[in-house]
């Protein structure tokens, strides 16, 4: 993974082995983007953009009451067959809301460590280049990755898991199929159990009359991935769904298949039995998640997510002024999401088909 900060128009950030990715831009700024590069041949040739834009849409603002009323219709534009580069226009923006934040780094935002790292060398107007915005273009390349993959026959999709401690109902990790999940994925409030979502979306509401919000997890699984991908240790299929998954703001902790859970089981209820039904080794259970040893072994890859709530509340807040030295109080003005885990539905998956799609290409 790589990093760089120059000037506030072009801040990037980029990550993959084989298929590259870099994003710029900044929440504030005219434009985000992204760059990929080592797609297979001829592979943007067969994009279908409606499909692109209906997955863009997905995580797109100002669609519902859960979601920041900032209003961005996050088009993609092909700006460059080589590099394939697209972009998109910030047509929102609202710059004034965080001028009078001056010098008051606000709680849970990278404002003091951007300081502290750039200075004012970046554009921190709407948490500029650690913005969820920022998810937008990796969800163009993502949105690529999964229509790639899909003709590959593997299906990544997601769900939201919790919402402050309100669960949906577990899945059958050794026996979720292609069709399930994106039955869940395609809703509007992408749940199982339509009672639970109704729960969950009454915490949301909740917290967002109080000016506060809410965290939970997001469920990100794909069907049908080939066995053999990943090494071990730090190239293990782990660490590079990792890598990307932490580069979403907000996340704060990843678990596959069973994930912490493991910690409190004994051997015998962990591991998983091998079976050869239908002239298959497959696993009885999944416990381990689709990985052995950082290589995939043909079983649905399943990840958990957790997303911390949005730091931007309405709710006054202690904070400092880092020109004077003295303590300070602060309220954050501007539109945010009282709960990011709807929008991050779509960010996960697109996370997990680029890393599994960048695994996939190893030495080709």
């Amino acid at each position: 993974m790589r990093s760089s900060c120059g000037r506030s128009d072009r801040i990037e950030s980029a990550f993959g082995d084989n298929l590259k990715v870099t994003i710029f831009g900044g929440s504030h700024e005219p434009e985000i983007g992204c760059v990929i590069e080592g797609l297979p041949a001829g592979a943007i040739d067969g994009i279908d953009m409606e499909e692109l834009q209906a997955f863009m849409d997905r995580r797109a603002p100002g669609r519902n009451e859960f979601s920041t009323p900032r209003k961005e219709n996050d088009i993609p534009v092909l700006k460059s067959k080589d590099p394939l580069t697209f972009i998109i226009e910030n047509k929102n923006a609202r710059s004034s809301d965080y001028k009078k934040l001056g010098n008051i780094p606000r709680p849970g935002h990278a404002d003091f460590t951007a300081h502290i790292k750039y200075g004012d060398d970046i554009n921190m107007a709407g948490g500029g280049p650690f913005s969820g915005r920022m998810t937008a273009p990796l969800c163009i390349a993502g949105g690529i990755a999964k229509q790639i993959l899909k003709a590959k026959g593997v299906t990544v999709c997601a769900r939201i898991r919790s919402v402050h401690g309100i669960n949906d109902t577990p899945i059958n990790y050794a026996g979720v199929t292609a069709n399930e999940i994106e039955a869940v994925s395609a809703k509007g409030f992408p749940v199982m159990d339509d009672n639970a979502g109704e729960k969950m979306k009454d915490e949301i509401r909740a917290a967002k009359a109080r000016g506060d919000s809410v965290g939970g997890k997001v469920e990100v699984v794909a069907v049908g991935c080939p066995a053999g991908l990943g090494s071990p240790m730090y190239g293990g299929a782990e660490s590079v769904m990792s890598r990307v998954f932490f580069g979403i703001p907000a996340v704060k902790a990843v678990e596959f298949g069973a994930g912490c859970d493991v910690s409190e089981m004994l051997g015998s209820e962990n591991n998983d039995p091998f079976t050869a039904a239908g002239g298959e080794i497959k696993t009885a259970t999944n416990n381990a998640g689709g990985i052995l040893g950082g290589i995939t072994d043909g079983m649905p890859i399943i990840a958990k997510l957790a997303f911390k709530p949005t730091p931007s509340i309405s709710i006054e807040q202690d904070s400092v002024d880092m020109e004077t030295m003295k303590p300070a109080k602060l309220v954050i003005q501007g539109r945010h999401d009282p709960c990011v885990v709807l929008r991050a539905v779509p960010v996960a998956e697109a996370a997990m088909a680029l890393a599994i799609l960048d695994m996939m290409m190893e030495g080709k």
